[in-house]
């Protein structure tokens, strides 16, 4: 959930808008093991702040809101704004991953130069994935109402990145409003100005690490992990809203490693590199620009994903002398 709002846009940016069926994904919870839940329960064990999507983190005159945010929308989320508001609408600034100006900025340099997500020249896909893993993927794709020739010229992760999305939010124009959206809206409204955490071009860095022919081979090992995302995408929605990020966060990698086929090894180092790359990098790179931020009372929005575990932001700020209080939510 951390950054599908970027994708959203860049999907709906290929694609029309089409109608779709409202999406009707079941928990998957109920379906887990006992011996996954002792999983799953280990690996929460003793880690910082697992929960609460608002917390305050005060030092001196320096007032930070912090906000779990899920990039997706949901009705749920008016309720959330509503009870948010008389406290957000006093800030004297907004910190986002990408602001939504930026994100329109890149829109355009985007229209005319897609080769930041689309391979533009030499082998496509059909080319760089095994025959068998293609067949997967080409399928998945066509529950989406995608081309197979227009998915064979995507990159690999963002390809990988697409297939994430369940069908039915394939299309929606309301689908990436989610609480990042609605609080640009009340910063807008209020006349509080706004700021990148990343830019853009930082962010589309990470995803090309690796050699083409690299990201092909992990999206090939991943090929059947993209079953099940409408079912995925439920369980993942109703545990932000029961405020349980490191759960989410922890429930997604059992769930991925069960639909993906791949052996724990295998499959551990995919999610390792993943999680390094989106969320270990992201916080530490944005952690001086939130440390910058003085003497003044500032929303940071981002990901609900990122606020817990070591490496979390609300665990950096404590290590920095951040005094952290829960908040309602």
């Amino acid at each position: 959930m951390k950054h599908m709002r970027l994708f959203l846009f860049l999907i709906c940016l290929l694609l029309p808008a089409t109608v779709q069926a409202a999406c009707e994904g079941r928990d998957l919870k109920a379906d887990l093991t006992p011996a996954a839940w002792a999983e799953l329960e280990q690996a929460l064990e003793g880690v910082p702040y697992p929960e609460g999507n608002h917390w305050i983190a005060t030092k001196g005159d320096t007032v930070l809101h912090l906000i779990g945010t899920l990039h997706l929308n949901d009705p749920r989320m008016g309720a959330i704004v509503e009870r948010l508001t008389p406290t957000l609408s006093q800030a004297d600034a907004f910190y986002f991953e990408v602001t939504r100006n930026e994100m329109d900025a890149w829109e355009q340099e985007l229209a005319l130069d897609p080769s930041p997500i689309m391979i533009t020249s030499g082998p496509t896909l059909i080319d760089l994935l095994p025959e068998e893993a293609w067949a997967t993927l080409s399928s998945a794709l066509d529950e989406r109402g995608i081309p197979s020739w227009m998915g064979a010229k995507m990159r690999p992760w963002f390809l990988g990145m697409t297939l994430a999305m369940p069908a039915c939010l394939i299309g929606d124009p309301e689908a990436s409003r989610g609480l990042d959206a609605r609080l640009t809206e009340l910063a807008e409204e209020n006349g509080i100005p706004q700021f990148s955490l990343e830019s853009i071009e930082e962010l589309m860095a990470m995803f090309e690490i690796h050699t083409i022919e690299e990201q092909a081979e992990s999206l090939a090992r991943m090929a059947n992990a993209y079953g099940n995302s409408d079912d995925q995408m439920a369980t993942m929605k109703n545990a932000y809203f029961d405020e349980n990020h490191a759960h989410s966060i922890e429930l997604g990698r059992i769930m991925a490693r069960k639909y993906s086929g791949m052996s724990p090894e295998v499959f551990d180092e995919e999610w390792n590199a993943f999680e390094q790359h989106l969320l270990i990098e992201r916080n530490n790179n944005w952690m001086p620009h939130i440390l910058n931020i003085q003497d003044q009372t500032a929303v940071i929005a981002v990901g609900a994903g990122h606020l817990s575990d070591t490496h979390g932001l609300l665990n950096q700020l404590q290590q920095a002398g951040y005094t952290l209080t829960r908040a309602p939510f």
